[in-house]
């Protein structure tokens, strides 16, 4: 049931709540400015930088400006421009759309806009009316977001709505920060134990220590040309780069060659078994480590360590030996703006290698222990969908006018939220 209490929501376009700024400002060196990148974005911080340091032109903005990025609308980022430090100027990114409230008769607050536009309904909306290709290359348009609908209550509604709001999203964002923060001491956990399986090998008995190069032999692959269509269209060989390793165990490919392929180029067929490591990526992909789990072909991007000993329990104790040393191998690497890997430091890459019987017992340790991970990053990624569908089904409440008593009571409203 509705409260006679409340104004009744009125639904305007956003234009006739707030105009936009496009006032431009081109930094002067040995100025200082208060830059609201879209970078910064990520740690919800200005950068503040003297003019020298910004090479385009900027807008201006002011306090509680709401900004909305129009790059990639994707990626929910809308904030309010904060009180500035003295001295210093405010300007944006001009990827950012700047919305100003009038200073009198405003029918809006700026935090109940920024929440709206971070809302399910409108994301939902602008993701569907973006121009561009795909990925980085989206952007949303002024115009229509200008054009766009709002539901607007009361001003003492919106600031209750909001203040309900925020008391919520900020528990969510602590459950947030603790999923994060604890998936991360989880990957620390996993480097851990491989570290500790080499350093209980290293007191073993008989444990020797021998380079990938004497306990293997180390090739790589080649990138057939893209203009030959014969070598790639109706491929059914696997083709792998640097960016599969991710998989860890790879048991099937995307992308393909041809046998013509196979026998006009430097491409070779790796059996199942063989052990990859990229030599070079982007981002974490340098000294990742995987196993063929199909035969595959791959890039030049790939080290291929096929073992001399067939013995599985080697093989799995040489990828776990690798997998440890991932970081050495990154700082091994060598060149310029993206440094490298090469066969010739795969090969030189000494490792311990207990008896059988050790390194069997360690690999099973390790497999027990690796369970444990998988079942509890299982349980993070849960909490984590489960924190998102929260925050979307308390958005879409608020904006519904379930959480002043416009429909059901606050009690009733997280106790349903409770239940997603």
């Amino acid at each position: 049931m509705s409260n006679p209490n409340l104004s009744p929501t009125s639904v305007v376009s956003t234009s006739s709540l707030v105009r936009e700024v496009r006032v431009s400002v081109t930094p002067e060196s040995g100025k200082d400015y208060e830059l609201w990148s879209v970078p910064s974005f990520a740690v919800r911080r200005p950068e503040h930088v003297d003019g020298s340091q910004i090479g385009s032109t900027k807008r201006r903005v002011e306090p509680r400006d709401v900004l909305l990025c129009k790059i990639n609308p994707r990626i929910n980022r809308v904030w309010i421009v904060g009180e500035g430090h003295a001295g210093f100027d405010q300007i944006a990114s001009p990827e950012w759309l700047v919305l100003r409230t009038p200073e009198a008769g405003s029918r809006v607050t700026p935090e109940f806009l920024r929440h709206y536009l971070a809302s399910p309904e409108f994301r939902d909306w602008v993701v569907m009316a973006v121009s561009g290709v795909t990925g980085s290359h989206t952007r949303a348009k002024a115009a229509p977001i200008l054009r766009q609908k709002i539901p607007v209550p009361g001003l003492d509604e919106q600031r209750r709505i909001v203040e309900i709001l925020e008391d919520h999203l900020s528990r969510l964002d602590a459950s947030a920060w603790a999923v994060t923060a604890s998936s991360q001491r989880l990957k620390r956990f996993h480097q851990s134990v491989l570290g500790s399986c080499l350093d209980s090998a290293a007191t073993e008995p008989s444990t020797s220590r021998m380079t990938v190069g004497r306990l293997a032999t180390v090739g790589t692959g080649a990138t057939p040309l893209k203009s030959r269509k014969d070598y790639y269209v109706g491929g059914d060989i696997p083709w792998l780069t640097s960016g599969d390793l991710s998989q860890g165990l790879i048991t099937a490919a995307t992308q393909f060659v041809t046998p013509v392929a196979l026998a006009e180029t430097a491409i070779k067929v790796w059996p199942s078994g063989t052990l990859l490591v990229a030599m070079y990526g982007e981002g974490k992909t340098r000294g990742t480590t995987a196993e063929l789990a199909i035969d595959g072909t791959t890039n030049q991007a790939c080290a291929a360590i096929q073992l001399h000993d067939p013995d599985p329990s080697l093989r799995g104790w040489v990828r776990l030996a690798l997998d440890a040393n991932y970081w050495t191998m990154r700082r091994m690497a060598s060149g310029g703006v993206q440094p490298n890997l090469n066969l010739g430091l795969v090969r030189s890459i000494e490792l311990p290698i207990p008896p059988r019987e050790a390194r069997e017992r360690l690999l099973r340790l390790r497999q027990t222990q690796l369970d444990a991970e998988v079942l509890l990053a299982g349980e993070l990624a849960l909490v984590d969908r489960r924190s998102l569908s929260l925050r979307r089904t308390l958005l879409l409440a608020a904006f519904a006018g379930r959480l002043t008593g416009r429909t059901t009571t606050d009690t009733e409203m997280i106790e349903e939220m409770a239940l997603v």
